[in-house]
């Protein structure tokens, strides 16, 4: 029951499959960094579960390349614990892991080192022979944006690449950030493409394999009653927030090089902005609803200086400096704030208000879309207007995954008294099963060659382009970002960005 007593009911009963899955091809996985951060908390939990519900092809492998385990074993040991510790360091019950651990095997060695990808391909030319992998290769890089140069320059020495389409296939996920600005996207562009063919490049973002991310198209697209409401003449104005409630958790030198901007803005948010601002493609193949990505990004309004000084925000939690791993003098910023708007027919004069940040008040990711006012008082008091808020539409991304509608309606009772009420569908309770981990879609999708939510060249150099101006502004200024208390809302000038246009942000309560 949601809050006002309304009830939401979905059309499919529990348990009833969403779709007919398609088969995943034979394939050798190849992780690089595969006793990573990434690859233990996320890429083998992903795996383990798709296993689990047999969504891996029968003929799977998994090669882990690293410098510090070199026996099958070590590799085995050390990813089982890292399974159970995501699991709450419960026993992973045996059969599973008996089943899973063969497809398990490693090659040690430095990602500069030719020889390393001498050992690799000496390795996958086994796997082929043992597990009927058929010669399909997916290699990840679960590195630095740093390392991807050496993998592509080593991979295609070695002669594990090469740019031609049909079978067997060949992909490259990268890891965002692609890159670390325009100039570096660009030339990582430029060599993946000398190694491989742009479909064989899958630019990984896992915001776009959430559920209520993958959820924006269908409910645009999918429903009249909202459609013909997604424009200048009915929306004031959209948020989209990524706020989470912890620090840099031991990842601080990492984070001081690459900052809030680098590590959520130019990639997450301009990416969920393009789902919400495109326009109908005209199937849903992965390169139609790409296109239509791109021409939302194409039309950002670039930034000039006075843009950037009046209507870009930046900020760092107190007590940064302090992490392990990050510099004493850091400017880096941990918050940022930015009203963007869109040049296009559908979006002009509607600002996107945009901010993510470290160590906020609550954990939340989601898109608000905020209503035009009632244009004039109907009830006949001034006092009673003023508590008619705007209706406003949330897509909460993480955590709790689900929709929300904020509108008005009279309280009972003899007085005219208006009641804020909330029409919540929640994924979890609605569907009687919780929703997927982002890394289990977009890992299966890239199994089954279905490249709708990864990033194409364009995308990327398009989102840096857009991006860089306020980088090189904050990157180049001699003060240092306002700090803002941990646990609150960020820096006070971030409020100011939308009240300055008689607007504010949703509360983070």
């Amino acid at each position: 029951m949601a809050e006002g007593g309304i009830r939401l009911r979905t059309s499919l009963p529990p348990g009833e499959p969403y779709l007919i899955p398609r088969a995943a091809d034979p394939c050798a996985m190849v992780i690089f960094g595969a006793t990573g951060d990434l690859t233990r908390r996320k890429l083998i939990p992903a795996l383990f579960a798709l296993a689990r519900e047999r969504a891996l092809p029968r003929a799977f492998a998994v090669v882990g390349v690293s410098r510090s385990i070199g026996s099958d074993d070590e590799l085995r040991a050390a990813l089982r614990e890292a399974l159970e510790a995501a699991g709450g360091a419960a026993p992973l019950a045996a059969d599973e892991w008996n089943a899973f651990a063969p497809a398990l095997t490693t090659v040690a060695g430095d990602l500069d080192d030719p020889a390393t990808y001498a050992r690799l391909r000496l390795k996958l030319d086994q796997v082929d022979a043992a597990r009927g992998t058929s010669g399909n290769r997916l290699y990840y890089c679960a590195v630095p944006p740093d390392a991807v140069p050496a993998i592509l320059n080593g991979l295609r020495g070695a002669g594990l690449v090469t740019a031609s389409p049909g079978r067997p296939w060949t992909r490259v996920i990268v890891e965002k950030p692609f890159g670390r600005d325009l100039a570096s996207a660009r030339e990582l562009n430029r060599l993946a493409g000398e190694a491989l063919a742009e479909d064989q490049v899958w630019r990984i973002d896992h915001y776009l394999g959430k559920e209520t991310v993958q959820n924006i198209l269908v409910f645009r697209f999918g429903n009249s009653i909202f459609e013909p409401l997604w424009n200048r003449k009915y929306i004031d104005h959209v948020q989209i927030t990524a706020a989470e409630t912890i620090g840099v958790e031991g990842r601080g030198a990492f984070y001081d090089r690459a900052g809030v901007l680098r590590d959520v803005v130019q990639n997450h948010l301009l990416q969920v902005l393009a789902l919400i601002a495109m326009e109908q493609p005209v199937s849903f193949h992965p390169d139609e609803i790409r296109d239509e990505k791109a021409k939302v990004l194409r039309a950002l309004h670039p930034w000039n200086a006075p843009d950037i000084a009046a209507r870009a925000v930046r900020g760092q939690y107190r007590g940064y400096r302090d992490e392990p791993g990050v510099a004493p003098d850091s400017r880096t910023p941990t918050y940022a704030a930015l009203a963007v708007t869109l040049d296009n027919w559908r979006w002009q004069g509607v600002p996107f208000y945009l901010r993510a940040g470290k160590r906020l008040r609550r954990r939340l990711t989601e898109v608000s879309i905020h209503f035009q006012s009632i244009p004039t008082c109907l009830f006949g008091r001034d006092d009673v207007c003023q508590l008619v808020q705007p209706n406003v539409l949330c897509l909460r991304i993480q955590p709790d995954e689900g929709i929300g509608l904020h509108f008005v309606t009279k309280a009972p009772g003899d007085e005219l008294a208006i009641a804020d009420v909330t029409m919540d569908f929640d994924y979890a309770g609605a569907f009687a099963r919780p929703a997927p981990e982002a890394y289990e879609r977009l890992l299966l999708d890239a199994l089954r060659g279905d490249a709708t939510l990864f990033a194409r060249r364009d995308e990327v150099e398009q989102a840096w382009s857009f991006i860089d101006p306020v980088l090189r502004a904050w990157d180049e200024a001699t003060d240092a970002p306002p700090e803002y208390e941990p646990g609150g809302d960020g820096p006070a000038a971030a409020r100011d960005l939308p009240a300055a246009e008689g607007r504010r942000w949703k509360s983070l309560t």
